[in-house]
């Protein structure tokens, strides 16, 4: 920056590397509650994807660009002045590295633990030669009150709020713990009018800047009145802040402790959680640190516990000398809440738009209609089992289940030359993908081709419940020029009879208590092949005939339950279901020969003029 002291303020954007989406939220809440006019987070990169990913500025949806490289990001979002590094200990150093690289980024925060010290000395030496700041390894970040925060620092929207951060104070902060940070936000705010800016510069032994760095940037400050300094046992940092105190470079009042002072009542050395948090001489130790440094002329407290106490005191004082000026307390708008949240803690009510009885994928296993996934494949093998869970919400006997298997199996195909695998073959052979063959094949299906189920389930069962003598069923459809569904063929007979036909009837008879009415329906093919020998009962015919005598038979189904089934189409999707399978073969088949495109023979269609057509209408 300009003034050489102020790395964040109210129109601060940066760039977060990692699909970070819980801190770019938090850090977007900050902005919000801090009355910031645009919100802070320019972009995010991540080397997998490419996209745009909504968060919410308040009440109001926000897109957020997702980029591959970080300097694709760079590039399109020049005034982003800093990095929010959440790259991996792995790659993080060297992603710091190349964001130190770009001239426009003046920031790097290194979120990661564990980067080698190797890469983090490098990393703090090319900052320290660019003039650029890096804040970590092994940090949760920093903020400036009312303006700008990295990552999760500060932690949720509430805990901003109480701890006065979304409004500046006039205290200066730097610590190395992150998570000491947080809780020390707290005792400046119940302590003082709180926060301006506070950084966590990590607990590696090598940070990119120093305690000592930080607090000469706050002495430089205007706008910061009192400095406070978390310190810990282990390393010299502490002691560079004696020396900047004892040359004069620091002259505002701070407010330090070391911590780490029980290690001398145990034997030997002590290592601590950070990295650095080990005295390797007695220098070293943050009861030498602690007295040096009120040797030097700081106010350090007789324990943390008295932190909070000497911080209002520094405080007082300054008050009453006027240095800190009275500052109107800001109310900060209302987040709203996440319905997510609210739902979740039963906090509100909300009409669903979808419903859904046959699964449910919320617990630690999916379940159909109540059966857990495992439990389908353990002890209900069949697919008709499935059908039954997912379509009938019915946990169905074995031979039930059996039944609907032989049913897709039956219909799964009927060769290239029927309508619907027609179309997918001259589908696929146009070079079109595999959902958009089958879609084709698909939509053919309908009263003429496989839409006969349906019908003729719902036709033989109002005559044969009605008590419709076959032969007048027969001659009341004839009456009403309606096809008898199920009746007929194209090419079998009495004399070349359906195998399928036959292996339904088998079966029914075989596991079927009843089956009164199959015993109609091959009355009714009694009177209509002695007509014709064709008019047989079809297999179309045949599946919706057996599913009455499986429903009736099986005393599962209620008689509103028969009739809703049959009203809301699911004979018909039996045979959408298994014809599938015999799509997708014929489509895979084409892909696999490598067919090209289909175009129909021109001896194959009859070509008339319109005098012809005018003749043959006449």
């Amino acid at each position: 920056m300009s003034n050489g002291y102020e790395l964040f303020h109210r129109d601060t954007e940066c760039i977060v590397y990692g699909f970070q989406t819980r801190a770019v939220q938090r850090m977007l809440d900050f902005d919000f509650v801090c009355r910031r006019q645009k919100p802070s987070v320019a972009c995010m990169v991540d080397p997998t994807r490419s996209t745009l990913h909504k968060v919410f500025f308040g009440a109001e949806g926000r897109l957020i660009p997702v980029y591959r490289t970080l300097g694709e990001a760079v590039r399109r979002h020049p005034g982003a002045d800093v990095v929010v590094n959440f790259a991996s200990a792995r790659s993080a150093g060297a992603t710091a590295l190349e964001a130190l690289g770009h001239d426009s980024v003046r920031t790097v925060a290194v979120i990661a633990e564990g980067v080698p010290e190797r890469e983090a000395r490098l990393l703090a030496a090319v900052a320290r030669r660019c003039g650029k700041w890096v804040i970590g390894p092994a940090t949760v970040g920093g903020l400036v009150a009312g303006a700008f925060k990295i990552g999760n620092t500060g932690g949720t929207v509430e805990n901003i709020v109480e701890t006065k951060l979304h409004r500046p104070g006039s205290v200066g902060f730097v610590s190395k713990s992150g998570g000491m940070s947080n809780e020390c936000y707290n005792i400046i705010s119940r302590n003082s009018d709180g926060i301006l800016e506070g950084i966590a510069v990590g607990g590696d032994r090598f940070p990119g800047s120093t305690l000592l760095d930080h607090l000469l940037r706050f002495e430089a400050n205007p706008e910061i009145k009192m400095l406070v300094c978390l310190g810990e046992v282990g390393g010299r940092d502490e002691m560079d802040v004696v020396q900047a105190l004892t040359d004069g470079l620091i002259t505002k009042p701070l407010v330090i402790w070391v911590t780490g002072t029980c290690a001398g009542i145990f034997p030997g050395e002590l290592q601590f959680g950070h990295a650095g948090a080990q005295a390797r001489s007695e220098s070293e130790t943050a009861a030498a640190k602690n007295q040096a440094l009120r040797d030097a002329g700081a106010v350090v407290p007789e324990s943390f516990n008295d932190f909070g106490q000497r911080i209002a005191d520094t405080y007082r004082v300054l008050r009453r000398g006027g240095v800190i000026p009275e500052r109107e307390d800001v109310q900060p708008p209302q987040i709203p809440m996440d319905l997510s949240f609210a739902v979740k803690h039963g906090l509100v009510r909300s009409t669903p738009n979808f419903i859904s009885t046959i699964s449910d994928d919320r617990g630690d296993e999916l379940t159909y209609n109540g059966v857990r996934i495992s439990e389908v494949i353990e002890s209900r093998s069949l697919l008709g089992h499935v059908l039954g869970l997912l379509w009938f919400k019915k946990d169905l006997p074995q031979s039930a289940a059996e039944y609907l298997e032989l049913c897709l199996k039956l219909v799964a195909d009927h060769g290239p030359a029927v309508s619907g695998a027609h179309n997918t073959i001259v589908t696929a052979r146009a070079g079109r993908d595999l959902v958009s063959a089958l879609a084709s094949g698909l939509l053919t299906i309908g009263p003429r081709f496989g839409g006969a189920i349906n019908d003729a389930a719902r036709y033989f069962r109002a005559a044969r419940d009605q008590g419709v003598p076959p032969a007048q069923f027969v001659s009341n459809m004839k009456s009403k020029g309606i096809l008898i569904p199920g009746i007929g063929h194209r090419i079998k007979s009495l004399e070349n009879p359906d195998v399928r036909v036959e292996l339904l009837k088998a079966f029914a008879r075989a596991n079927f208590s009843e089956t009164p009415y199959l015993d109609y329906a091959l009355e009714v093919e009694r009177i209509t092949t002695a007509k014709r020998g064709n008019l047989i009962l079809n297999v179309d015919g045949c599946i919706g005939i057996t599913f009455l005598d499986f429903m009736a038979s099986s005393r599962l189904f209620s008689a509103e339950e028969m009739d809703e089934i049959i009203d809301l189409g699911y004979l018909n999707a039996l045979f959408i279901l298994g014809r599938s399978i015999g799509f997708i073969g014929h489509a895979l088949d084409q892909y696999r020969l490598r067919q090209g495109l289909y175009r129909h023979p021109f001896d194959d269609i009859l070509y008339m003029t319109a005098d012809q057509t005018r003749e043959h209408e006449g």
